[in-house]
């Protein structure tokens, strides 16, 4: 299979692109296998977690070169990279809409639309083989894959700018330092690492996590009162949840919240 949703914990669901999904995830063939692996653990209600990571020294590399330099020579570019966005954009969106936590484990090279994928992602686990590339200036490509929204909100305007424009490629000290990535382990242990942190980010209630990843995305565009009205809106709502009575009874009962 090259690409398969495992579960590997109660809550949490297992991504793993490998072969050429990996290699040549942003083609035709692999991106709607890679869309609906995600889709499902999007949707399983079981899931509240899921952990998207490669195989090999690859975590998703990019697109299908030889297919595009077949769509040049068809006069065809645009449609596939019009077919090939309208599958990854909406995917990205429901990923950073969704109360289910997403942890990329980034395994090794994380270029392209690849990028966008981890960029998409809650929080990003590396090893000291992982790298992360825009490559589309050497392709005479602009961005896309939401990677000019989503790396100046964790790295900054400037350096994002620099990594774009100098067509860079971080190794994994790099991507620490700057903030693409939030810790380093050792290969054998990151998908197990990443694991622990799924299943503690998404340990809270429902209407937290999708409030809170919301709350994230949209205060860029909010002036402050207009973000301090939405959050009374959606702090409000969260007093109706069943989460909230359970939060409070665990703090007088002084014992641990359970939000199952």
């Amino acid at each position: 299979m090259p690409v398969e949703l495992t579960l590997v914990d109660d809550t949490v669901g297992l991504v793993t692109m490998s072969g050429k999904s990996a290699t040549q995830s942003f083609s035709m063939e692999f991106l709607p296998k890679i869309a609906a692996a995600i889709d499902s653990a999007l949707t399983n209600q079981s899931m509240k977690a899921v952990v998207i990571t490669g195989e090999g020294r690859f975590f998703s590399a990019g697109a299908d070169i030889n297919a595009f330099a077949e769509s040049i020579e068809k006069g065809d570019a645009p449609n596939l990279i019009r077919d090939l966005t309208g599958i990854l954009h909406p995917l990205i969106m429901r990923m950073r809409q969704s109360s289910t936590i997403c942890v990329a484990a980034i395994n090794g090279a994380c270029a392209g639309g690849g990028l966008g994928l981890a960029l998409a992602c809650d929080v990003r686990i590396g090893s000291p083989q992982t790298k992360i590339a825009a490559s589309y200036a050497g392709m005479g490509l602009s961005p896309d894959g939401g990677t000019t929204w989503l790396l100046p909100r964790l790295v900054g305007n400037q350096v994002s700018r620099k990594f774009f424009f100098e067509n860079s490629i971080w190794n994994a000290q790099e991507s620490l330092h700057y903030g693409a990535i939030d810790e380093i382990v050792e290969p054998s242990k990151l998908v197990q690492r990443a694991v622990d942190v799924a299943k503690l980010w998404s340990s809270w209630g429902q209407h937290t996590k999708e409030a809170t990843k919301h709350l994230l995305d949209v205060q860029t565009s909010h002036d402050f009162e207009t973000h301090l009205k939405h959050e009374r809106t959606l702090i409000e709502a969260a007093g109706t949840t069943d989460a909230f009575k359970e939060g409070v009874a665990a703090f007088i009962e002084k014992r641990p919240p359970n939000f199952n």
